[in-house]
């Protein structure tokens, strides 16, 4: 069995819709691996994905950040300016997705000797991270003594 059915999943759960749609994606399994690239952990909140892109200049290249998935496509404008006896050097299109976690964002961009560069910073919002609860304590002044006559 090389493929898994999540659909008794889906009955039982709620809120996990992006998790299988991950999951699914990754059992598919076809991806074109142009460009090449590198994702790198810099910090505990700190990532980085370097693309090779060698030829095409950051005209040519668009980055498209949403809620949870940063898109990166490149247009190489065919210029017929030589007749070219062996093509090595790949021009092709490209467009490539990459699904961030939750709370991750894409802080900057840049474009250095053929990489580009795209920096991520995880942004936790105060109200999810976690906070140090006060222990009240109860002093003998704070305490008070009810007095009841017996029935």
């Amino acid at each position: 069995m090389r493929t898994y059915d999540f659909s008794p999943l889906w009955r039982s759960t709620i809120g996990f819709d992006r998790l299988f749609d991950l999951a699914e994606t990754a059992q598919r399994g076809v991806e074109d691996n142009y460009p090449p690239y590198n994702i790198a952990r810099l910090d505990d909140d700190r990532y980085q994905i370097s693309l090779a892109v060698a030829g095409f200049s950051p005209e040519e290249i668009s980055i498209t950040a949403e809620q949870n998935v940063v898109t990166i496509e490149g247009n190489k404008a065919d210029k017929p300016d030589a007749q070219y006896l062996y093509r090595g050097i790949s021009t092709r299109g490209f467009k490539r997705q990459f699904n961030l976690a939750d709370y991750v964002r894409v802080k900057n961009a840049s474009f250095d000797n053929g990489l580009l560069k795209i920096e991520l910073f995880r942004e936790i919002p105060e109200a999810m991270k976690p906070r140090r609860i006060a222990i009240n304590e109860t002093t003998p002044g704070n305490v008070q003594k009810l007095e009841a006559k017996a029935a």
